[in-house]
């Protein structure tokens, strides 16, 4: 084993801790208390959301428009890792810009912000799955990109969950639903929603809404990009 793979295997270790590691007294209050917040919400409202995010989401990750970087079979990991870092910096660098123009319009133009910064994210998870060698028009390696997308935005009890699927995916990917209308879209809009109004409620708000939006969109992006290497680096490595 080289340098770069006692890296690799290091960063995947502290990873996977910070995955599986149990929910701390502060998440599960907040979990709680948003849990209570959605049981009060109308079930016809769950469903207009439901609908809104699945049809949004299903629209961009079944697009067969999306040009991907192609990596020569030839190139080691540390080069290969070095083309998914510089894709993530230019995502993360995009959807700062992004937030920040949004958010500087406020109320009307941080709702816009929302499916602009969707579609930056998942055009991101399929440059970096193109570029560890996975072939992005198999539905099964979309529906892996919907499971780290969740992973990423979701409570840490709910990691629990998804990290165990992510990391015996060849074990659990025959169980997972067929086809992408068997998804659980409310369990995914719940667990998003949830997360995004606790990270960017404050870009809603004229004036601080600006660099709210910038910073939160390069943090998340980054968080992204860092949980998709490693969700990779899982299938190659272990």
């Amino acid at each position: 084993m080289d340098t770069y793979q006692h890296y690799i295997q290091a960063e995947l270790t502290s990873w996977l801790y910070q995955m599986k590691k149990p929910p701390s007294i502060g998440s599960r209050l907040a979990h709680g208390v948003q849990k209570k917040i959605n049981q009060i919400i109308p079930e016809k409202v769950h469903k207009i959301v439901t609908a809104a995010i699945e049809n949004m989401v299903k629209a961009v990750i079944t697009g067969s428009s999306w040009i991907v970087p192609k990596a020569s079979a030839k190139l080691t990991m540390k080069e290969r890792e070095m083309k998914v870092r510089s894709r993530i910096k230019w995502y993360r660098n995009s959807a700062s810009a992004e937030g920040a123009i949004t958010g500087a319009g406020g109320i009307l133009m941080g709702f816009a912000d929302f499916p602009a910064f969707l579609a930056i994210k998942m055009k991101m998870l399929f440059d970096i799955a193109a570029l560890y060698g996975y072939d992005t028009k198999n539905y099964q390696e979309r529906l892996f990109l919907l499971y780290v997308f969740q992973l990423s935005f979701s409570s840490q009890k709910r990691r629990n969950e998804l990290i165990e699927q992510i990391e015996n995916w060849d074990l659990y990917k025959d169980q997972l639903p067929k086809t992408f209308d068997e998804f659980d879209w409310k369990t995914f809009q719940l667990d998003y929603r949830d997360y995004m109004d606790l990270a960017k409620l404050a870009q809603l708000i004229p004036i601080v809404g600006a660099p709210v939006g910038a910073l939160a969109n390069y943090k998340l992006t980054e968080q992204l990009g860092k949980n998709a290497m490693n969700a990779f680096r899982l299938r190659l490595w272990t």
